[in-house]
């Protein structure tokens, strides 16, 4: 993963795990639950863009060999 979209995964999961805490101080629990499993699911793709460029670059780097 490059270094400017990793940058972009890291500030929105944290604006997004940021915002499940105001919802939190701010008493409205469904609003924190909702907005935690998106963070969940951002987060986790964040993973998944990262396995699959890792398995483009090293299968680019088999066909190389």
């Amino acid at each position: 993963m490059n270094k400017t979209l990793a940058l972009i995964y890291a500030l929105v999961g944290t604006a997004l795990l940021t915002t499940v805490s105001y919802f939190i101080a701010a008493g409205r629990p469904w609003m924190a639950v909702l907005t935690g499993i998106i963070a969940l699911f951002f987060i986790g793709s964040g993973f998944i863009v990262k396995a699959r460029q890792r398995r483009r670059r090293e299968g680019r780097q088999q066909e190389e060999r």
